[in-house]
């Protein structure tokens, strides 16, 4: 199958959005950073990430950031190893704690991802150098990782998760994948293991052409079909 140039579904999005300079606006809202810069952080700050993504499931992700100074108090700042060892005691307080989403199911996800962050940690000097140094054209296979070792994470919000830490990714959205079935990618909407591996496998190709990274080139599809993810 012989891909459309990406620049054909850029210039497509950018009609939908008002030209190239309003797309370009848009999609600087959420621009990657260097493998240096995402080694750098701490993994008190990995987990903060970590947290967000999982909460932010099932909740607009406005109620998320006015809330958030409140998680970050009620959570000892994500300190992973305080939120690694927190009690049954603590945890009951936690579900009773008006500043944060009283979930018990992500609450007492919380010491599991922070023991997953310190696991990393003693593997790779912190968490954050591990996510840095892993293979953009392979995430899906890191995604895996992150669902198989933390806990709360489908693939849309482990995604999220590391476009939060600076991590470039995409999410398989129905418009992203509408877009693909456009394109030819998809013989029909899809996220099955097949389809995934198809989508990674296209936008690697659509990235060495045009030079986006993959949460650019997820968004970009998105905004060819609908709204941005």
């Amino acid at each position: 199958m012989k891909l459309r140039p990406f620049d054909k579904i850029f210039e497509l999005a950018a009609s939908r959005k008002g030209g190239s300079a309003a797309l370009n606006r848009i999609l600087a809202e959420t621009k990657p950073q260097s493998s240096r810069t995402i080694a750098r952080l701490t993994d008190d700050r990995v987990l903060s990430a970590m947290t967000r993504a999982v909460f932010a499931g099932g909740f607009a992700w406005h109620i998320i950031d006015r809330k958030w100074p409140g998680f970050e108090t009620a959570f000892r700042g994500f300190d992973p190893h305080a939120c690694a060892f927190l009690n049954d005691e603590a945890l009951d307080a936690l579900m009773r704690d008006r500043g944060i989403i009283r979930s018990p199911r992500k609450i007492v996800g919380v010491p599991r991802n922070a023991r997953f962050v310190l696991d990393l940690a003693a593997e790779h000097g912190s968490a954050a150098r591990f996510f840095a140094s892993w293979p953009d054209g392979t995430v899906i296979e890191l995604i895996a990782i992150i669902r198989k070792r933390g806990i709360g994470f489908g693939f849309e919000n482990a995604a999220r998760f590391l476009r939060g830490i600076g991590k470039p990714a995409f999410i398989a959205s129905p418009d992203v994948v509408a877009a693909l079935v456009r394109e030819g990618v998809l013989d029909r909407p899809s996220t099955g293991k097949k389809a995934l591996a198809k989508m990674q496998a296209t936008l690697n190709h659509w990235s060495a052409e045009s030079g986006h990274d993959l949460t650019t080139l997820s968004r970009v599809l998105a905004m060819s079909i609908g709204r941005a993810t």
